[in-house]
């Protein structure tokens, strides 16, 4: 039996001209618009501090190697960052306002803005900011399956994100000599 691929156009139509306030949300997107932007500002605050977390690190660090690990952590801040925009950006595609109020955003990131005991320890940053990515991708990890199918563009958006962060970490564990 072929596989044949048939779709009501008219309908389609239809519905497009009569839920135009909806922007890029279709009935195809069978998703809790609101509990998915819920989430996505969540993953807003959680790379806002590994911004400011990264960032922090690569200004401070000392020692023989902080040439080399301060231009990663800036690479990282300015990635993480670049998260921060992209996921803002399909909060509002939605429909939603990305929540980038500094008063409540430890609260919903996932990660921790820490910094090692003596906030100069190289090896302690890279453990730090270690910990940090390794949440973020089981995080994202979960995010992506409760998505599943139900909002493709967000579960996309976040699996581009998750494989930056994997290679976050493992550039981290390259240098962890713990």
């Amino acid at each position: 039996m072929p596989n044949t691929f048939a779709i009501d156009v008219s309908r389609i139509r239809d519905e497009a001209r009569q839920h135009l306030e909806q922007g890029p949300v279709t009935p195809a997107d069978t998703t809790d618009v609101d509990g998915v932007i819920t989430v996505l500002n969540q993953v807003v605050a959680s790379e806002m501090v590994c911004y400011l977390r990264y960032t922090q690190n690569a200004i401070v660090c000392q020692g023989i190697d902080r040439e080399q690990v301060a231009a990663m952590f800036q690479d990282h801040a300015a990635e993480e960052l670049g998260h921060f925009r992209r996921v803002s950006d399909r909060i509002n595609q939605l429909g939603g306002s990305p929540d980038l109020n500094p008063a409540t955003m430890k609260e919903r990131a996932v990660t921790d803005y820490s910094a090692p005991d003596d906030e100069t320890d190289l090896q302690g940053m890279i453990r730090e900011n270690l910990i940090g990515e390794r949440i973020v991708i089981e995080f994202y990890t979960e995010i992506i399956r409760w998505l599943g199918e139900h909002d493709i563009t967000s579960r996309r958006l976040i699996e581009e994100i998750l494989k930056e962060e994997e290679d976050h970490a493992d550039e981290l564990n390259d240098l962890f000599e713990g």
